[in-house]
């Protein structure tokens, strides 16, 4: 008899080794940065390029637990819920409008002829270049922001619902019919359980343009915010701040995505999920 032999796509990692190699890229990345950082104060004890870890530690500690100055609040937290609800709001009102026409353009050849070609161009337009208008047509406050990332993000979902939509087979379709459905009930009863899970997908892999153009916006136009302190103290060369901060938004991300790919989990298990 062959010899097995064992291929590199049949092996399967157990959940002690999974745990492991999870945490190895980040426990490297940390490690190149603690040499970098000790190379780099060893010829400069000045240097600001490359804090230390101890001392990112000590510069979050105090920003999230010692008040401003001159107000006495701690501004990481109001940062950090300024931007939350603008990214909130954003992705909110994407996911409503990418759903309800999505659904419209995978269902109704009628606005698929008139919307899908028009949602491919607009999908096409850089929305950072759009930034300049936003700010004169809807004024520096909190309304550009989240209606930038309104049009950064719902072009996308627009289209990736839609063809999820499409894909729904043409058999379920045919025997709601049958059986007397109208096109509403075909939309709330058939297509929109399909549909579903793909959105909490589609809102996945918005979060990380979302925000892009929020930091963005922040950066350029805003007196509260995670981006609008992280280019507020660059001109400090304060990267221990700067650091705390990427720090503290790749965490939030992760968390949201972790959240949302328990939604799907929890309430969607047949369907097929993502990375």
């Amino acid at each position: 008899m062959a010899a097995r032999v064992m291929r590199l796509i049949n092996l399967k990692p157990g959940p002690a080794l999974t745990a492991f190699l999870t945490l190895l890229p980040f426990l490297a990345v940390f490690i190149a940065y603690a040499i970098g950082s000790e190379i780099r104060l060893a010829e400069n004890p000045s240097d600001k390029l490359l804090p230390a870890p101890g001392k990112i530690w000590d510069t979050m500690v105090s920003l999230t637990t010692q008040g401003d100055r001159r107000t006495g609040r701690i501004l990481f937290w109001h940062d950090t819920w300024a931007s939350l609800k603008r990214l909130g709001l954003g992705i909110v009102i994407s996911s409503l409008f990418g759903l309800v026409i999505g659904l419209m353009i995978g269902l109704l050849p009628l606005v698929r002829s008139a919307l899908a070609q028009f949602v491919a161009i607009l999908s096409m337009i850089p929305p950072l270049a759009l930034l300049p208008i936003l700010f004169i047509v809807f004024g520096l406050g909190e309304l550009s922001k989240v209606v930038l990332i309104v049009v950064g993000t719902l072009p996308f979902m627009i289209r990736d619902l839609s063809q999820r939509t499409l894909e729904i087979p043409e058999e379920l379709l045919v025997k709601a019919q049958t059986l007397g459905a109208s096109s509403w009930v075909i939309a709330i009863r058939v297509a929109l359980p399909q549909v579903m899970p793909r959105l909490i997908q589609a809102v996945r892999l918005s979060l990380g343009p979302a925000w892009l153009f929020l930091i963005a916006a922040e950066a350029i136009a805003s007196d509260l915010g995670l981006g609008y302190r992280i280019f507020l103290v660059r001109r400090y060369l304060a990267m221990d701040v700067i650091l705390t901060y990427v720090l503290w938004i790749t965490l939030l991300a992760f968390v949201i995505d972790w959240s949302l790919r328990w939604a799907s989990r929890r309430f969607f298990p047949w369907a097929k999920e993502g990375l």
